[in-house]
């Protein structure tokens, strides 16, 4: 698996061609068919670049078909660009940024930032931790929830969105919206990502008292006193990736609408998780986030994006 250069985000031959090389491995695939023998490329100065034709059924096609690039006018070598500046931006980049960037428009560059997040999203995994593992778990509130309205005597966070994090010392995180942050919410996802052997790390937080028994070793650290680390004890590793997280929310994004929040969590939790702690690079991040554009078209129409104010 080759890393993104400089050749392939300047020239859109070779940008075809390093797509080509990761979505069809083993050569062109038909879409449409789903054949591959009887494919031969398209020549001539009129035919796009990339173009295909299936001899079995008849039908032209290109890489971008079933992935985020389907359906886009814009340049594949511009789409590596987009995808390259994501990856490598520490605490995002913004759509502002992007149509400034690489000179599309602004709506155009907030939407391929979003099919851009759908590529970084994770499909169905493995439990995390294990015996002798540390798994740390927090929630986290950010925004507001639409049409929420904050009373001016009132306490606590029902007015915010909530997101619950799961993270493995050492070793990954996982990012979930959550309607509330209580047991009943919190509990499904633990119990679906978390194996019971690990050493479960937590605040003081009512929530975990339940969940906390079923692992073999829950441990808490009581924030209300002050009291942060005890030996190995915390949630400290959470506790610094939300201040990355926030620092991207309010300083680069500024607003996340309620229904696009998971897409932001997906973003930060690819960063984090292809991180360079882990000798993962730029470049070799933006190869990764490759990996997940098939099969993750996402619509305009379908997407809640049409008529929505763009200001990130």
């Amino acid at each position: 698996m080759s890393a993104l250069n400089a050749e392939h985000l300047h020239d859109e031959e070779a940008a075809y061609a390093w797509v080509e090389a990761h979505v069809w491995p083993n050569g062109p695939v038909c879409p449409k068919c789903g054949g591959g023998d009887r494919i031969g490329k398209m020549g001539g100065k009129s035919t796009r670049i990339g173009t295909y034709k299936c001899y079995a059924c008849r039908k032209p096609f290109t890489v971008k078909v079933g992935t985020i690039f389907e359906d886009s006018h814009v340049k594949m070598h511009i789409w590596l660009q987009a995808i390259y500046l994501m990856c490598s931006s520490k605490k995002g980049i913004s759509s502002n940024q992007l149509h400034r960037t690489l000179g599309v428009t602004l709506k155009t560059a907030w939407f391929m930032s979003h099919r851009i997040r759908e590529a970084m999203r994770s499909g169905s995994l493995a439990p995390m931790g294990g015996p002798g593992s540390i798994v740390e778990a927090d929630e986290t509130f950010i925004g507001k929830k639409e049409g929420a309205v904050k009373h001016p005597n009132a306490r606590g966070y029902a007015h915010k969105q909530a997101a619950l994090s799961l993270i493995e010392r050492g070793g990954e995180i996982r990012s979930f919206v959550i309607d509330k942050a209580d047991t009943a919410n919190v509990k499904p996802i633990i119990d679906a990502n978390l194996r019971k052997e690990s050493m479960l790390m937590t605040d003081e937080a009512a929530i975990y008292g339940k969940i906390g028994k079923e692992f073999k070793h829950h441990f808490t650290v009581e924030h209300g006193k002050d009291e942060y680390v005890r030996g190995s004890v915390h949630v400290n590793t959470l506790e610094g990736y939300f201040s990355i997280f926030k620092r991207g929310m309010k300083g680069v994004y500024q607003h996340c609408d309620e229904k696009h929040l998971h897409r932001y969590l997906a973003e930060f939790d690819f960063r984090y998780n292809n991180r360079v702690a882990k000798g993962v690079n730029d470049g070799e991040r933006a190869t990764k986030a490759l990996l997940g554009i098939q099969g993750k078209r996402l619509k305009y129409r379908d997407s809640s994006l049409d008529g929505e104010s763009v200001i990130n």
